[in-house]
């Protein structure tokens, strides 16, 4: 075993890159859920624009258009969850596993011609003398622009849902969508719109795994990624600054995994892979024993069916 092979410089580096699906797919959930509505599909959605974002890239050369199909092909996912759910009154929680279902099996399907093609590369974003900083240019400074927008992302949600009148409207349509109605706001076109977001965000973050992290297609590739998100909105009790936290959290355990293997460590391997979900289970099991917080935490009609006649 020689620990000293491990750089971390590049540790944390690699960090950054290994959190960004998980951040993108998860403050995309988190506004979904903060609007009332649970959608279990976020595995089916970012698998989806993994392959609509590989295939348009490869197809144009052009990274960024491969990012847009992957953010369409996510939202228009999304969509059909929509319609099932606050039009046909389907119950959230079985159309949300259809709906990964149906992902997984479409890209798949649309993946066929792709697999064993290299996507254009996506450029690093040239921030001057920022990236010539010693250690922490390498480190922070001398990434993509999804990473920073990702980052961004989570301020501007964070800004939106705690100081903007239409994240009040948002909150207040999760919270208690009959008193929303009763108000006047539009609580179906509300969810749909924050659907549709939530459905974006999978797909980029599907896209950034297909065309940075991981600069192939592969049937599956995702590998669980859609579900972590998922786990980590509960685990920050809907607050955007700790799905950061979180995403980071999985991020630097499932590197921190990798480097080990390389380093030749006394684990079996199979437990080291294992590792990423091991610790955000135990971490949701911590977090999920103050029940009290937990219930205070979730939006109130999370879940629930919305009947605009009541």
């Amino acid at each position: 075993m020689d620990l000293s092979a491990i750089n971390p410089v590049i540790l944390i580096a690699s960090l950054m890159v290994a959190a960004t699906p998980i951040l993108l797919a998860a403050i995309g959930e988190l506004v979904v859920e903060k609007s009332g509505v649970l959608n279990l599909g976020v595995e089916g959605m970012m698998i989806t624009g993994a392959i609509c974002g590989f295939a348009a890239a490869v197809e144009t050369g052009s990274p960024a258009l491969g990012f847009l199909a992957a953010m369409i092909g996510g939202a228009a996912l999304s969509m059909i969850f929509g319609l099932l759910t606050q039009f046909l009154m389907s119950n959230q929680v079985a159309t949300g596993l259809a709906l990964t279902l149906f992902g997984l099996g479409l890209s798949a399907l649309i993946g066929q011609g792709y697999v064993g093609l290299k996507p254009p590369a996506t450029d690093r974003l040239d921030l001057g003398p920022l990236s010539d900083i010693p250690v922490l240019g390498r480190m922070v400074f001398s990434h993509d622009i999804v990473i920073y927008a990702s980052l961004v992302l989570v301020l501007v949600v964070w800004l939106f849902l705690r100081h903007s009148r239409a994240g009040l409207i948002l909150r207040a349509v999760g919270e208690n969508h009959e008193a929303a109605h009763a108000l006047g706001y539009k609580v179906v076109r509300i969810r749909l719109m924050a659907i549709a977001f939530g459905g974006a965000m999978a797909g980029l973050g599907g896209a950034y795994l297909s065309l940075v992290r991981v600069p192939q297609w592969t049937e599956g590739m995702t590998s669980g990624a859609g579900w972590i998100a998922l786990a980590i909105v509960v685990f920050a009790s809907w607050r955007a600054g700790r799905v950061l936290l979180g995403a980071y959290l999985f991020g630097g355990v499932a590197v921190l995994q990798l480097n080990l293997q390389a380093a030749g460590i006394a684990v079996p391997v199979e437990l080291l892979s294992a590792s990423p979900y091991l610790v955000t289970i135990l971490v949701l099991v911590i977090i999920s024993a103050d029940r009290s917080r937990a219930a205070v935490a979730a939006p109130g009609s999370l879940g629930r069916v919305f009947h605009a006649s009541s």
